[in-house]
C-alpha cells in the first residue's frame, strides 16, 4: 500500500482544484504509483499469482479511467500521460 506522505504528495501534485482528491488525474496517478510498486514486487516474487491478479485489475481500472479522460477532456489526458510518462492508450 502507499504510504500516507507519498499519497498526499501525489494528490497535491495532480489535483485539478483545491480540495480535489477524486478527479481522474489523481486516481490515475495513485493507480500508477501502486502499479509500479506491484511490478517491482513481482520481479522478486515471480510466483505470487494473487498479486499478479491484483496488478491486472489495477491496470484495467487505470485503462478505463484514461479512456474516460481521453473521451471527455483530451488536453487533460495528453498532459497527464506526459507527466506520468505513460505510453498512450489512444491516438
Amino acid at each position: 500500500m502507499l504510504e500516507m506522505e507519498r499519497k498526499t504528495d501525489i494528490i497535491t501534485k495532480f489535483k485539478v482544484k483545491e480540495g480535489d482528491t477524486g478527479s481522474a488525474e489523481v486516481q490515475v496517478a495513485l493507480l500508477t504509483e501502486r502499479i509500479n510498486q506491484l511490478t517491482e514486487h513481482l520481479k522478486l516474487h515471480i510466483h505470487d499469482s494473487h498479486s499478479r491478479c491484483a496488478l491486472l485489475k489495477l491496470l484495467g481500472k487505470q485503462r478505463r479511467l484514461l479512456a474516460y479522460l481521453h473521451r471527455t477532456a483530451p488536453e487533460r489526458y495528453h498532459s497527464l500521460v506526459a507527466r506520468l510518462g505513460l505510453r498512450k492508450y489512444h491516438a
